[in-house]
């Protein structure tokens, strides 16, 4: 394992750690912050608020499991940092993406409201998916029985602002194949934002980790089951601090990775995750 992250804001940039703890839902203080749309309501993030992934967030005491999550510093776009508990750290935040919002820590499962999914921004529904998957009419959309049935009606799964999964696994070997299928493109990790990144033994396999759906990995004193390969959506475009925006790259993971860049993982076995530690992968 050759890098680890979290991000303690919803689409923000995240922090790189040297040691980890996993709990039952995921990397603790992973995305335990995000912002809700004041205008159309909803929790969002960057595939709707593109301006998020120019934000970064940052813990201001370490988070702890089962616990109240810690204050953040964001950094904005100027230069300047706001921290959560601010007084105006919602109209900073707003003036910084140029829409409504509202920060907010995670929430009990039983506040439903809340995780309720905001309005679409077109009725007709596939045109809405292509604009958050970012795909062309050409192309072929995700397919959504892979996720937990709830986030038809909420944004995320109830008590967490994840997607749909609470750990992303990536392994070097795929970014190196997504930079060498798409010459003149920034292949940024930042792009994708993994938990963990591993670099495995060259099998020849462009995309390695796609072969581990359905299998157990252990990293570190960790064990976690590997769920479904992650279809990649209009994040992956975006452009942010130095990296340009680029709806190519998109293109290429579509066409080249038959949508899945990296894989989404639940955990088994909780434990700690230090840089470095072995990974292993149950064998089939």
């Amino acid at each position: 394992m050759t890098q680890l992250w979290r991000y303690p804001a919803k689409s923000m940039m995240g922090e790189q750690l040297h040691v980890a703890e996993v709990g039952p839902g995921g990397l603790v203080g992973d995305r335990w912050w995000a912002v809700r749309d004041e205008v159309r309501g909803g929790i969002r993030g960057a595939k709707k608020i593109g301006e998020l992934m120019g934000l970064s967030a940052a813990y201001l005491a370490e988070p702890v499991s089962m616990g109240t999550p810690p204050a953040i510093r964001i950094g904005l776009p100027d230069g300047s940092t706001v921290d959560s508990t601010d007084d105006d750290v919602d109209a900073r935040l707003s003036t910084a993406l140029d829409h409504e919002v509202t920060l907010h820590p995670l929430r009990p499962a039983a506040d439903t409201e809340h995780y309720r999914r905001g309005a679409p921004d077109s009725d007709d529904l596939l045109e809405e998916l292509r604009g958050i998957f970012g795909r062309t009419e050409d192309e072929p959309l995700p397919d959504l029985s892979v996720f937990p049935p709830e986030i038809l009606e909420f944004e995320s799964p109830l008590g967490t602002y994840f997607d749909a999964f609470p750990l992303l696994l990536l392994t070097q070997q795929s970014l190196d194949s997504i930079e060498r299928l798409s010459p003149g493109s920034r292949v940024d990790l930042r792009r994708f934002r993994p938990n963990v990144l591993i670099d495995v033994p060259d099998s020849g396999d462009a995309f390695p980790e796609q072969s581990w759906v359905g299998r157990t990995v252990r990293v570190g004193d960790a064990e976690l089951v590997i769920e479904t390969g992650c279809p990649r959506c209009v994040m992956v475009t975006r452009g942010f601090d130095d990296v340009p925006g680029d709806r190519g790259i998109l293109r290429t993971i579509v066409r080249e990775a038959d949508q899945l860049l990296g894989v989404y993982a639940t955990v088994r076995t909780p434990g700690d995750i230090t840089l470095g530690a072995p990974v292993s992968v149950q064998p089939t």
